[in-house]
């Protein structure tokens, strides 16, 4: 059954690609013949004449002129539609598709691009200036994770998978609704059946995502709230003295206004954070370059970790 709905899912997929192809075609080119776009989507004359008959259907003037010098074009009434899209409009659109070819690892994206960039060369004035690559060093994982989770969404399929957080490993079972790309990561907001309760689960922590074949009856589901304040709402207040040569770090991944610099060059750091494994791991990795004046509790965790390591190296 899953098999079935699948193809008839790719199938309707590629068949709306074709039409918004054939449509980007006819926004951009005075007329082309039916030969022509079959040779181009590789499909058959009849099928392009059935594409056509569509377009017509969803309101868009097509017409087909036959003999020689005829061919298929949009009504001369309709030509101030040409101009929807600015030369910057549609750049953009083409950054924002190929950073999403960046992520899913299929090459589908790209294609789309290119339909969408036929006969667009007066349109499309100078060269691409915006590249934008979303992968990761979990593409190759995280690709097929991404076309298990869109096709459960598209189908109201069940999502089951083994889940590890912080608090240990799980079996979880969900109704998968938004897969959001939000702090240079993936996620599926979902309603969790374990929970009873909406959550936002990390795809980087999923293990062996599968399709159950059972359905679910849509929830008038909430949209995620993604405002740091609710991911990350904080509770740990740290403040800490950071070496000077490591500012560029701190710019780097809280911005400028997180510290102040004083008289003896050292950075004044304070923000809040939300997970004592994090910041602990954090901290470290900075080395000598910084010492945490609070919480307590924070530099005792460290001075203790420290003295872990020293041990291990004096018995080398």
């Amino acid at each position: 059954m899953y098999a079935v709905l699948t193809y008839e899912w790719k199938v309707r997929d590629l068949k709306i690609d074709r039409l918004i192809g054939i449509l980007s075609i006819l926004l951009q080119k005075e007329k082309v013949t039916a030969p022509e776009l079959a040779e181009r989507f590789e499909v058959s004359r009849r099928t392009i004449n059935r594409d056509i008959e569509d377009l017509c259907k969803a309101g868009i003037p097509v017409q087909t002129v036959q003999g020689a010098g005829g061919g298929i074009s949009i009504m001369d009434g309709y030509s101030m539609d040409r101009t929807l899209l600015t030369s910057k409009d549609m750049q953009m659109i083409l950054a924002g598709l190929r950073s999403l070819d960046s992520v899913s690892g299929s090459g589908y994206y790209g294609q789309l691009m290119e339909k969408l960039q036929i006969g667009s060369s007066k349109f499309l004035n100078g060269r691409d200036y915006i590249m934008i690559d979303l992968s990761s060093w979990y593409k190759d994982s995280l690709a097929p994770k991404l076309e298990v989770i869109q096709s459960a969404i598209e189908n109201s399929n069940l999502l089951s998978f083994k889940y590890y957080a912080p608090s240990g490993e799980s079996k979880r079972l969900i109704e998968p609704y938004y897969l959001v790309f939000r702090w240079s990561g993936w996620y599926v907001w979902a309603w969790c059946r374990n929970r009873e309760d909406y959550r936002l689960f990390k795809l980087n922590r999923m293990d062996d995502p599968e399709v159950v074949e059972q359905t679910f009856e849509k929830r008038d589901v909430p949209m995620p709230d993604l405002s740091n304040e609710k991911i990350f709402p904080g509770g740990i207040r740290v403040k800490a003295h950071f070496a000077h040569e490591v500012k560029w770090r701190l710019v780097e991944e809280f911005g400028p206004g997180c510290f102040t610099e004083e008289e003896d060059g050292r950075l004044l750091f304070m923000a809040d954070y939300t997970d004592m494994d994090n910041l602990i791991s954090w901290l470290l990795t900075f080395g000598s370059k910084v010492e945490v004046i609070e919480p307590d509790i924070v530099r005792d965790k460290i001075s203790n970790i420290a003295e872990e390591v020293r041990k291990v190296y004096i018995r080398c």
